[in-house]
C-alpha cells in the first residue's frame, strides 16, 4: 500500500506541474497588460512601473514562469534584497525559515497563489477557501442523490427487464443525459422558484449563507440548496442508472449467483450479499468521475442559481480577466481529481479482492 502511494505520487507530482506549466503559459499569452487590469482608470507610467515590478511582470516569461513555480513549491527560494520579487514578505508568504546561503533564504511555506487583480489584494487561496466549500457542499449533495436514487432505481430497472417500469426508467434515465445542465437550472428554477413558489417556497435564486433582512447577522438557509443539488445530481443520477442496471444484468448471469439461488436464498439476500457489491465497480468509476466534474463543472447551475461556490467564483474571474483565480482555481481542481483518483483504486480493491494495489 505505501508503495503504491509513493507511486502515485510521483505521477501526481508530474501531472501537476503539467498542469502548472499549461495553465501558465496559457493565461500569460492572452492579449492585455495584469498591471493595466490592477490600475484601472487611476494608471500612470509611474505607477504602472511600481506594480510591474512588485509582481514581476518586467521579466521575461521564462523568468515569471520560475517565479511562479517558486511560489506554489513547498520548498523555495527567495531574494533577501527587498527590491526584488521573490522577497520574502510576511504580507505574502507563510513560511519557517530553513537556511541562508550569500543572499538567497531557502524556506518552507504553504503554496502562494498569488493575489487577484480585481479584489483589492485579496489572496487567491483565501478566494477560493471561501467558495470551495459550498462548491463542496453542493457537490457532495448531488452525488449522493444521484447514488441514493440512482442505485435503487437501477436494481428495479434490472429486477423489472423489459417491462413497463423498466422501459418508463430508462426513458427518463435517457433524457436526464440528454438535457444540458444550464437548460435543466433555468427550467427549475423558473417552475419550482417561480410557478410554484407558494408551494415549494423555494427561491429562484440563493446561496447556501445569507444575510438577513437588516445585514446584521449570517444564516444558512439549507433550502437554497434542494433546487441546484437536483439539477446538478440529474446527469449523474441518470448514468448511474444505466451502468447498475447493465452491470446488476451482467451480475446475474454469473454462476455464484446461480448457486445461490440453488442454495434457496431469497432474491433479496442474493442481491444484498452477492449481486449489489460485485455490480458496483463501474458505479464507483461513474459517481468519482463525475464527483470531481461536479466541482469543477457547476459553474452554469451555481451561475443561474446565485450559489456562492467555486464555479461561479470562476465565471466572474473570466468576465474580469482575473487570472490569478482562475490559474489557482484549474490548480485546484486538477489536485482534487488527482485525489478522487488515488481514493477511487483503494475503493475498487476492497470492493473486489482480486484487484491488487500494484
Amino acid at each position: 500500500m505505501i508503495k503504491y502511494l509513493l507511486n502515485k505520487a510521483f505521477y501526481a507530482l508530474l501531472t501537476l506541474f503539467g498542469v502548472v506549466t499549461v495553465i501558465f503559459f496559457l493565461f500569460n499569452v492572452l492579449p492585455g497588460d495584469p498591471a493595466q487590469m490592477m490600475l484601472g482608470q487611476n494608471e500612470d507610467s509611474n505607477q504602472l512601473a511600481i506594480v510591474k515590478q512588485k509582481y514581476g511582470f518586467d521579466k521575461p516569461i521564462s523568468t515569471q514562469y520560475f517565479y511562479y513555480l517558486n511560489d506554489l513549491s513547498p520548498v523555495s527560494f527567495h531574494s533577501t534584497n527587498a527590491k526584488d520579487y521573490t522577497f520574502l514578505r510576511v504580507n505574502k508568504y507563510s513560511a519557517a525559515e530553513l537556511f541562508t546561503i550569500g543572499s538567497t533564504t531557502t524556506v518552507l511555506k504553504f503554496p502562494y497563489l498569488r493575489e487577484s487583480f480585481t479584489k483589492q489584494g485579496k489572496k487567491v487561496s483565501q478566494v477560493i477557501g471561501e467558495t470551495l466549500p459550498n462548491t463542496f457542499v453542493l457537490a457532495v449533495s448531488a452525488i449522493l442523490i444521484a447514488i441514493f436514487i440512482g442505485v435503487c432505481l437501477g436494481i428495479v430497472s434490472a429486477l423489472f427487464k423489459d417491462r413497463w417500469l423498466d422501459k418508463v426508467i430508462q426513458v427518463l434515465s435517457t433524457l436526464g443525459m440528454s438535457v444540458p445542465s444550464f437548460f435543466s437550472a433555468i427550467l427549475f428554477a423558473w417552475f419550482f422558484g417561480f410557478v410554484l413558489h407558494k408551494y415549494t417556497n423555494l427561491e429562484m435564486t440563493g446561496s447556501l449563507y445569507e444575510l438577513d433582512d437588516f445585514g446584521e447577522k449570517v444564516n444558512i438557509k439549507w433550502k437554497n440548496l434542494i433546487l441546484p443539488a437536483i439539477v446538478l445530481g440529474i446527469r449523474p443520477l441518470a448514468v448511474v442508472i444505466q451502468l447498475m442496471r447493465n452491470s446488476l444484468l451482467e451480475v446475474f448471469n454469473q454462476d455464484y449467483i446461480r448457486t445461490a439461488r440453488a442454495k434457496g436464498l431469497s432474491e433479496f439476500q442474493i442481491i444484498k450479499r452477492h449481486a449489489v457489491k460485485n455490480a458496483l465497480n463501474p458505479v464507483v468509476t461513474a459517481i468519482s468521475g463525475w464527483f470531481a466534474s461536479m466541482l469543477a463543472g457547476a459553474v452554469f447551475v451555481e451561475y443561474i442559481f446565485g450559489w456562492n461556490g467555486l464555479g461561479k467564483e470562476i465565471v466572474n474571474a473570466l468576465n474580469t480577466l482575473d487570472l490569478p483565480v482562475i490559474m489557482g482555481a484549474v490548480l485546484i481542481i486538477a489536485l482534487i481529481f488527482i485525489i478522487i483518483n488515488i481514493f477511487v483504486d483503494v475503493i475498487y480493491a476492497w470492493l473486489d479482492p482480486k484487484i491488487k494495489l500494484e
